[in-house]
């Protein structure tokens, strides 16, 4: 089916989104179909997969659900058949499908670390290899990789996260440069902060950690409106809200700092949480709740308060950025 497309308009075209049965799979779900694309759903829990199915229906989409687990690659290859016969072509595909697990690494089981890697690297990875020659045989797409500012920096008792995370942002980079001579190709990268998903709701836990997600956290639906204009207009990085863009370049400074403040907050969490373990939704489908939005520790900030969020964030940014050039300047006068 030959077919042009205005590329800051998505009606009418068709959209493959990964992990879409909660959270921010559910609200990119959501968001595509308001647009008025044709939209394609994988996940692993059909139960779920269908209801983000019905409400898509009920915006007045085209849409189909396609149960999938993006770790196994012909699952994946499936999932793009489906899609090329649903509409004759894919135009954007959204790698979100991922998994967490949070504890020390010599505390979790070696299945959920190796499920933990092959769900969020090898699954974008697969996508990837099937998807990218169905955009050079249409000679445009657009592959929108989910990855989070895990991809900069490190996530304390997250190693197997970390790993996998890195590893993407790694793939979304020598990927750019392989698809530099398609003019209408593109390989974007999202970076954003804590989601107020249920993505920590359904995470595998080990050492003790609680599913409440933590006051500094970002609106999924958010989140699903930078996925809608970056498949309008493409760039290879977007960091999706301010603490995103801010940790990575406090990190960049300050990367030990960093990683044993973040450290030693969590094991402050580990110590006053509950000492539950779960593997959550690593090795099977999501349990309830399948919607957008989690559990939070506390009720979500208003506007102001988020103002003033940021302008304590920076505040602080500030006083580490002088500490450490004061430092450096002691230490410069000394060596003199």
């Amino acid at each position: 089916m030959d077919k042009t497309f205005d590329i800051h308009s998505l009606s009418g075209k068709t959209v493959v989104i990964t992990g879409a049965s909660s959270g921010i799979g559910r609200a990119a779900a959501e968001a595509f179909a308001i647009e008025g694309c044709s939209v394609v759903l994988a996940a692993r829990g059909e139960a779920a997969l269908e209801e983000t199915l019905a409400l898509c229906r009920d915006l007045g989409a085209s849409a189909i659900a396609v149960p999938t687990d993006v770790s196994d690659a012909v699952q994946v290859k499936h999932l793009a058949e489906q899609a090329l016969q649903f509409n004759g072509r894919i135009d954007v595909w959204i790698n979100n499908a991922g998994v967490m697990a949070t504890g020390k690494l010599e505390e979790m089981p070696v299945e959920v670390v190796e499920q933990v890697v092959k769900t969020n690297l090898l699954g974008y990875l697969f996508a990837a290899h099937t998807v990218l020659p169905i955009f050079k045989r249409q000679e445009e797409g657009v592959l929108i990789n989910n990855i989070s500012i895990g991809g900069w920096m490190p996530a304390p008792y997250g190693a197997a996260y970390s790993a996998s995370k890195y590893g993407a942002r790694g793939m979304v980079e020598a990927l750019q440069g392989e698809v530099s001579h398609f003019s209408n190709i593109h390989v974007c990268g999202l970076y954003p902060g804590i989601q107020r998903s249920t993505g920590n709701m359904h995470s595998a836990k080990y050492s003790g950690f609680s599913s409440k997600i933590p006051p500094l956290s970002f609106d999924p639906r958010e989140l699903a409106a930078t996925m809608v204009n970056t498949a309008k207009n493409p760039k290879k990085a977007t960091y999706t809200d301010w603490s995103s863009l801010l940790f990575k370049n406090l990190y960049g400074v300050f990367p030990k700092l960093m990683v044993n403040s973040m450290s030693a907050g969590m094991r402050l969490m580990m110590k006053n949480s509950d000492l539950s373990e779960t593997n959550g939704n690593v090795l099977a489908p999501s349990g309830e709740p399948h919607r957008i939005y989690g559990g939070t520790m506390i009720p979500p900030p208003s506007p102001t308060a988020k103002k003033l969020m940021l302008a304590a964030s920076l505040a602080a940014a500030a006083v580490m950025l002088f500490s450490h050039l004061k430092g450096r300047n002691t230490k410069s006068k000394h060596l003199k």
